[in-house]
């Protein structure tokens, strides 16, 4: 009886096991599913929704054929529509659960002699591809995220597209089949042996017995190697345990194997309950707008102005700055070209770090122009590590590349509460009167407090004990004026005056209802003779002298440091002071009084 129960345990495990294979196998189905898109006109560009990406659940994969270079770049649905508002092209989106593809002309046609868009290198790509024939890329991208695809932005966009998503395949009695029918395979072993172990007991014993055979006197005088008993018969073995084991072993290997190899799908799962997700920390209002970079690319953008302008600074290449720098940023610079280009040992500007970004604050905003201050690791300069430095970066519109209007390194360790770089900085207006000083005012209240000191009337609104920049300008304003009064405090007088510069401020708020402000002040030194007789010599300063093209003047000179500011500004209500945060100073020009 046990092996009748035997074949039937090796028959039931048989199919179980068979089942349980055959739904990971023949009867699994497909692991993915395609869709070839159809592009409905010639365009020089293609725009797949994020309703098509996301029409099917997983990631999604992109197979793009053509002829030639192939670019492709995903972003915000609605800056890529913003980029695309100078050039026609095609939509492909979803229509009552299809897929439909329809031609979209140019809502602003480039103006005459105007190059056509090119999208390679743009600032607005999260991230973007470039491959000769044939792209293929996988993709994970949300609802309001779109697809870019083109060849040059002349030529029609390649035709050939197709999406691919994974189709997720659940057979959850996969696994129980073949851990039942591993069991009863084992449950069969068992009753096999315990079946041929009793078959042999009941026989008893039925050996008969059976002649002995004739011995014969052993020769003593053999040699030993010749001497010993020869058996009649072969000894009996017997069948060990240790055997048996060996045979069950294979056949529980097979079972662990196709145990192990069942994926999470191939098991029953409980139905989830919900839990409660955690408290934001910070609320974002419904109407506030997405911030205008990711981290990643704010990194992207900072490296790119980093090496242009690195290229430009050999080069000496104000034209080449200017496609990354704009404001008091390039100003400076341009002056630093002319000087570098006439006096031999002028050194030029330290270079824009390149490094890992370690704070990012982009604007949340949804138009242009947009903004994002940054934090940026100080380079090395013979193996001293130089102070962090804050930067402000502007785009003006969707077809312009992120420029740099201001940067000044750290000089201060305020701890500011920012809003998270995945949420953004609400920008302020310039004329806001929910800060201690609105950022329109902030250049010229500092510059007052620069020429009157603690005579200011807004002296007491400035952190003026944390002030570095304020330290360094009144001792260099002292060091000059005793250098000018060695020589010349006899037929002229040396004044210092600070106004408010000419660029407009960039203000983003804090958590705590504060700001960061960047504004930009200029320090003026101006020398003028005191009698008629006397005129001002500069040949023995030869940067004035390279940047107003005379040597003397009867009428005096203007010297002007344009100076790169940031500042914390809390609010009204209050009780903090304006303190600085970092500060940059370089000549801007130098003039011959009129």
């Amino acid at each position: 009886m046990r092996f009748v129960w035997a074949v039937a345990a090796f028959v039931l495990a048989a199919l179980m096991i068979g089942a349980g294979i055959a739904q990971r196998t023949i009867f699994e189905g497909p692991k993915s599913e395609s869709q070839a898109i159809e592009v409905a006109s010639d365009a020089p560009y293609v725009l797949i929704d994020g309703s098509v990406l996301t029409s099917h659940d997983g990631s999604q994969n992109l197979r793009v054929q053509g002829d030639g270079t192939i670019f492709a770049a995903y972003g915000r649905t609605a800056d890529i529509k913003a980029w695309l508002a100078r050039a026609d092209y095609t939509e492909v989106g979803v229509d009552a659960g299809s897929i439909t593809s329809a031609s979209i002309a140019a809502a602003e046609p480039p103006a005459a002699g105007q190059a056509p868009l090119n999208p390679v290198g743009s600032d607005l790509w999260l991230d973007d591809f470039q491959q000769e024939d044939v792209l293929i890329t996988p993709l994970q991208l949300p609802a309001d995220m779109s697809l870019l695809v083109a060849s040059d932005g002349v030529e029609p966009a390649p035709h050939s597209l197709s999406l691919t998503w994974p189709v997720r395949s659940s057979t959850p009695w996969a696994g129980p089949l073949i851990v039942g029918g591993s069991i009863l395979l084992v449950v069969g072993l068992v009753l096999y042996i315990l079946g041929v172990r009793h078959a042999r007991r009941s026989r008893g014993p039925r050996r008969k017995g059976v002649p002995l055979p004739v011995t014969e006197p052993i020769d003593l005088a053999v040699d030993g190697a010749d001497k010993g008993v020869i058996s009649a018969s072969p000894p009996r073995r017997r069948l060990t345990r240790g055997r048996q084991a060996s045979l069950a072993v294979p056949f529980v290997a097979v079972g662990a194997l196709l145990i192990t190899g069942c994926s999470p799908d191939a098991w029953p799962q409980p139905a989830a309950s919900p839990t409660p997700s955690s408290s934001q920390s910070v609320v974002v209002p419904d109407d506030q707008g997405s911030p205008v970079v990711t981290e990643a690319q704010a990194e992207r953008i900072v490296a790119r102005i980093a090496d242009t302008v690195a290229t430009a600074d050999e080069a000496r290449d104000a034209t080449s700055a200017a496609t990354r720098l704009a404001g008091t940023a390039l100003a400076v610079r341009e002056t630093n070209y002319t000087l570098r280009g006439a006096i031999a040992d002028q050194a030029a500007l330290p270079p824009i770090p390149d490094g890992n970004l370690q704070v990012t604050l982009p604007e949340a905003n949804d138009e242009w122009p947009r903004t994002f201050f940054a934090v940026a690791a100080g380079s090395s300069d013979g193996g001293t590590d130089q102070p962090d430095v804050i930067l402000s970066v502007s785009q003006q519109d969707p077809w312009s590349p992120y420029k740099l209007t201001s940067l000044a390194t750290l000089t201060s360790d305020i701890e500011l509460n920012l809003a998270p770089a995945y949420v953004g900085a609400i920008p302020i207006p310039a004329d806001s009167p929910f800060l201690t000083v609105a950022p329109d005012d902030l250049a010229a209240a500092y510059a007052d407090v620069l020429t009157k000191g603690t005579g200011s009337e807004y002296a007491a609104s400035f952190d003026m004990a944390d002030d570095a920049f304020q330290k360094q300008l009144d001792a260099n304003r002292t060091q000059r004026l005793n250098d000018f009064n060695q020589t010349g405090a006899q037929t002229g007088s040396l004044t210092f005056a600070a106004t408010a510069g000419t660029q407009p401020p960039v203000a983003l708020a804090t958590l705590d209802s504060g700001a960061i402000v960047a504004v930009t002040v200029d320090d003026l030194d101006t020398v003028v003779p005191t009698n008629a007789d006397a005129v001002i010599k500069v040949d023995g300063n030869p940067i004035v002298q390279t940047l107003t093209g005379v040597a003397q003047s009867s009428t005096g000179f203007t010297t002007t440091y344009a100076n790169q500011l940031f500042f914390f500004v809390p609010s009204q209500s209050s009780k903090e002071r304006v303190s600085l945060l970092g500060y940059s100073s370089n000549i801007l020009e130098s003039k011959v009084v009129g």
